[in-house]
């Protein structure tokens, strides 16, 4: 069966068959925004989604980002623990520290998805992180439970690669930035497509974007209620036959996230263990 792929990690492979419904990825990069759209639109505060946090810095780079879901444990992508330093640390048996709402805070466990295969079309790119010790702030973002998520708009973070629509990336300055999209199909995964702005058709967003280079594991959330919901795991674009990495996230390109209503249990199972045995 012939497959198209996707990329970054943003990378994934999709069967022809079901290339809205099934992929192999290629990891995330960081936002790419409109280009009728001024660049100081989509900067953010860092300050006001606490909660959200980039793994390591790679020199002036920020690369791969974690959501706090509990206030010892975070949710980012799988394929992060090898894009940073994090599991080769935690191998050694060494500390891997993060920057958590302007605090040190040590990782002390990676929980990698069961079904974690990499290049696998199957592949769940979804790991756990749990900390030393638990964080009285900031308090963590819930997890969408509700599975109709389709057609609903989302909020995209993260620090990685710079670009706009119609030339794709270009480069990594370090910014945190958010743009909005909708959720075009809600199956195994969620697909986010980036629409052009120039087709009168194309209904893009004010403040339309896609995740770039080095956003992996950032968050899709949604606005429910006066509070956010973390739907989505940024984990890579579809690679068709025009991919190139010089024009990643360009206008047509489709965003890949890990949706979190399909792996609930195996969240909450993980964390409710671990606090069962911290009990006894």
């Amino acid at each position: 069966m012939s497959e198209t792929r996707v990329a970054g990690k943003f990378r994934l492979r999709w069967s022809l068959l079901c290339i809205l419904a099934l992929l192999t990825v290629d990891a995330a990069h960081a936002i790419i925004i409109r280009h009728d759209r001024s660049y100081a639109s989509y900067r953010v505060r860092e300050s006001d989604f606490p909660a959200i946090f980039f793994l390591e810095r790679q020199g002036s780079r920020k690369v791969c980002v974690a959501t706090l879901i509990d206030p010892q444990w975070a949710l980012t992508a799988a394929h992060c623990a090898s894009e940073t330093g994090l599991q080769q640390t935690l191998n050694s048996e060494h500390r891997f520290v993060v920057e958590v709402a302007g605090r040190q805070r040590q990782i002390r466990q990676l929980v990698l998805h069961p079904r974690y295969q990499p290049d696998s079309p199957a592949e769940v790119d979804l790991a756990l992180l749990q900390f030393a010790e638990p964080l009285d702030y900031p308090g963590p973002i819930a997890l969408n439970v509700d599975p109709g998520e389709s057609g609903r708009t989302v909020s995209l973070l993260g620090w990685g690669f710079f670009g706009i629509g119609t030339t794709g990336r270009q480069y990594d300055d370090g910014l945190f930035r958010m743009a909005h999209n909708r959720i075009e199909l809600a199956d195994r995964r969620l697909l986010i497509r980036f629409d052009d702005p120039r087709d009168p058709e194309s209904g893009a967003l004010d403040l339309e974007g896609m995740p770039g280079l080095g956003d992996s594991g950032g968050p899709a959330l949604l606005r429910q209620d006066d509070r956010w919901l973390l739907a989505g795991i940024a984990v890579g674009e579809i690679m068709g036959a025009s991919f190139s990495e010089e024009t990643q996230g360009s206008y047509g390109a489709i965003a890949v996230y890990e949706r979190v209503s399909r792996h609930l249990e195996w969240i909450r199972r993980t964390i409710s263990e671990d606090h069962s045995l911290a009990s006894e």
